[in-house]
């Protein structure tokens, strides 16, 4: 099954649009608003990681050199270790700062769309149905997964660069040493795989951690204080919260747990077969020494930038490009209602609002909230609809 095939079907799973086409979307968002600065970060990400990679070369030559007594050669290959030390600090502090500055700036931009479309669709459905404020939850309290998302996808490109150039100096040695880049496939697999997993379980444990908090208020705020007081109800609110924190929290540290064990059997994968190589070219090719160097330096560069990779994989397919995804359903969520309204919206109303023989049910209950309802609010008219309601383990709030 190809990836972009378990991307669709997990799509289809959650209701959400696919991962890597809501990452192209808000790429092309976020380039739309810094051009110029998009173009720049991303080549200075390539750069970077260059001079660091190069560093087992280097040391590769310097072995050699001290076999061979090549005094000049030495010298050499250190001036270019001190460069490419000074270029990776150089270059890291200026992309640094300029993605701080691009994340900085396209944030901004991100909220103002992000309530622009929030505030444009004609409806209330996305404040009231618990499905939509689950899905919805993320860029309401975390809107800054979007701009880290750029981040990370530039952190993983600029790994990757690390990652071909560290391969093809090992390949440089023996052919047979890129399988270790097949032995960090269940790395990949596990990293790629275990937070969309977790995901699932938080958004689906996101009810109890609403109301969880939603008691917290309650008990702990100034506004219900003293009906708490009067009745005696503190006890049993904080029972209450205690009970809903842990159908909340138990479930994804189960899930955690289960990455913990999957990542753990993953790496030792991996070590074992770096440890092979290692004994390969020692005792297997009896490569001289730099070679033998190389496969150390190469080979431990190489365990960290898998993992770097991995973990930058972990955060984007977990929360970043989760992120993504979400405001891409809510684009195309405010978008359908702009594509199916037949008139234009009224500057003046003239005889009011009026609603007919309307019912309404909260999603997944069958007892009708409002049963029958023929309403007619005359122009001029101002109303108000205030406070919350804790029905079930949901909380909405009107506006």
């Amino acid at each position: 099954m190809s990836s972009d095939t378990m991307d669709r079907r997990a799509a289809a799973d959650d209701g959400l649009p696919p991962a890597l086409s809501s990452m192209w979307r808000l790429c092309r968002l976020g380039y739309s608003y810094e051009p110029k600065m998009v173009l720049l970060v991303v080549l200075l990400t390539l750069v970077v990681g260059i001079p660091d990679a190069l560093f087992a070369l280097w040391l590769q030559l310097l072995g050699n050199a001290m076999t061979a007594q090549d005094t000049t050669t030495i010298w050499i290959v250190l001036g270019l270790m001190a460069v490419s030390a000074t270029l990776t600090w150089l270059l890291t502090v200026v992309n640094a700062r300029l993605t701080r500055r691009f994340r900085d700036r396209v944030t901004v931009a991100l909220e103002t769309h992000v309530a622009t479309l929030q505030a444009s669709v004609s409806g209330l459905e996305h404040q009231e149905r618990s499905d939509y404020l689950d899905r919805l939850d993320v860029l309401r309290t975390q809107i800054f997964v979007l701009d880290h998302m750029y981040a990370s996808v530039l952190n993983t490109l600029g790994w990757l660069v690390r990652l071909t150039i560290t391969l093809a100096l090992l390949a440089s040695i023996h052919p047979a040493l890129l399988l270790l880049a097949v032995f960090a496939v269940p790395t990949v697999v596990s990293s790629a795989r275990r937070p969309a997993v977790e995901r699932r379980v938080e958004e689906r444990c996101a009810p109890h951690g609403r109301l969880a908090e939603h008691y917290f208020r309650l008990a702990t705020g100034p506004e219900a204080g003293k009906e708490v007081r009067v009745i005696g109800l503190a006890p049993e609110l904080a029972a209450r919260r205690r009970q809903e924190w842990q159908r909340w929290f138990f479930p994804i540290a189960r899930a955690r747990w289960m990455t913990a064990a999957a990542l753990s059997g993953a790496w030792a994968v991996f070590a074992l077969a770096y440890v092979g190589a290692v004994v390969f070219v020692a005792a297997g090719l009896r490569a001289p020494v730099g070679s033998v160097l190389l496969i150390l330096a190469a080979g431990a560069q190489l365990s960290a930038y898998v993992g770097a990779t991995i973990g930058e994989i972990g955060f984007l397919r977990g929360i970043w490009m989760d992120g993504a995804r979400r405001l891409a359903w809510l684009e195309d969520y405010a978008r359908s209602f702009t594509a199916t309204a037949d008139l234009e919206v009224p500057s003046r109303l003239t005889r009011g609002i009026e609603v007919s023989r309307v019912s309404f049910s909260y999603p997944g209950t069958e007892r009708l909230a409002l049963n029958d309802v023929t309403l007619h609010l005359p122009p001029g008219s101002v109303v108000a609809i205030v406070g919350e309601t804790v029905p079930g383990s949901q909380r909405w709030s009107s506006y």
